[in-house]
């Protein structure tokens, strides 16, 4: 059992790790600014906190074990939005969280990084070896924070976790991300519009995210960055396998994202970790949910409409 603080623990994958982390006997504290709502349950072991890591002083940190640090403003249209917000949040912030930790004699420091800081790449496998050239703010920023992070490896635990685009439900539901927009859009207009269609992105499916930070916390004896993308397929392909459970009509329309490349885990996967989930167990997911009804469409599901909303006010500055 560990004392775990979460950032961002309210967002889609905190959502759905906390409870996880409950369940396996932890006691959890969330330290989350709320902007997307809060829809964790109480729990005897839970403390739920609100505020913004920008308030350094404002986050807990005294007597806990580890920090799983997923608050940031995420996705590229989100970050352009503000950008000096986007780097105080995603870069400042996170170098003044992981002092505290340091100074509280916290032992592990688990970062969600992105995928998405390998920019544009030609080879065939992208591994955690090649050079990183983001191209936007929203990938530099998760870059720099990683170098931060590091530079702090002889003090403190440091776990960086590149994942690829998660896929699946939870109760902060999101479909602005591929395999679910995709899906919901096949649900609910009987099309799919497809920009591109040949860029080859990686895929994580929800439960398999949560099972890497499981991991993590058991692994102590592991450090440094590891790839978390575990299907490499096309926005294209996405989209047929979508029509195979729901009859839907493919529109194609021009791209001016060049982003394109394959996200390659045999280092986590030489750690012990295997894979138990995939693309078509989110597409089913997301259909699931769609006809039970709990899947609501309304703009708290898209990062860059809450955001709009949100950076507009003169309290967030």
């Amino acid at each position: 059992m560990k004392n775990i603080l979460v950032t961002g623990g309210c967002g889609y994958v905190g959502s759905v790790l906390v409870p996880v982390l409950l369940a396996d006997g932890h006691n959890v504290t969330v330290f989350d600014v709320m902007w997307f709502g809060n829809f964790l349950t109480n729990h005897k072991s839970l403390t739920v906190v609100r505020g913004d890591i920008r308030d350094i002083y404002s986050v807990p940190m005294k007597g806990f074990d580890t920090v799983i640090h997923l608050a940031n403003i995420a996705n590229d249209p989100s970050c352009d939005i503000d950008p000096k917000i986007s780097w105080e949040v995603n870069v400042l912030a996170s170098k003044f969280l992981i002092e505290k930790a340091i100074n509280n004699k916290v032992r592990q420091f688990i970062y969600a990084s992105s995928g998405s800081v390998y920019g544009v790449k030609d080879e065939p496998e992208v591994t955690e070896n090649l050079d990183l050239v983001p191209i936007s703010d929203y990938n530099k920023t998760k870059m720099i924070s990683e170098r931060v992070f590091l530079s702090y490896k002889d003090s403190i635990l440091v776990q960086i976790v590149r994942p690829a685009t998660i896929c699946g439900t939870s109760p902060r539901q999101r479909l602005d991300l591929s395999v679910n927009i995709l899906t919901y859009s096949a649900l609910k207009n009987g099309k799919i519009k497809v920009f591109g269609g040949d860029q080859t992105r990686p895929n994580t499916h929800m439960k398999d995210m949560i099972r890497v930070y499981q991991h993590f916390l058991n692994r102590e004896d592991l450090s440094g960055v590891y790839n978390a993308g575990f299907e490499n397929i096309s926005i294209m392909d996405i989209a047929k396998m979508v029509t195979k459970y729901i009859p839907a009509e493919i529109i194609v329309s021009k791209s001016d994202d060049p982003r394109s490349y394959r996200q390659n885990s045999d280092k986590l996967f030489a750690t012990g970790f295997v894979q138990k989930y995939g693309v078509e167990d989110g597409i089913k997911e997301i259909i699931e949910a769609y006809r039970a009804g709990t899947l609501k469409d309304d703009d708290n599901c898209y990062n860059i409409k809450t955001m709009k909303k949100i950076l507009s006010r003169s309290d967030v500055k």
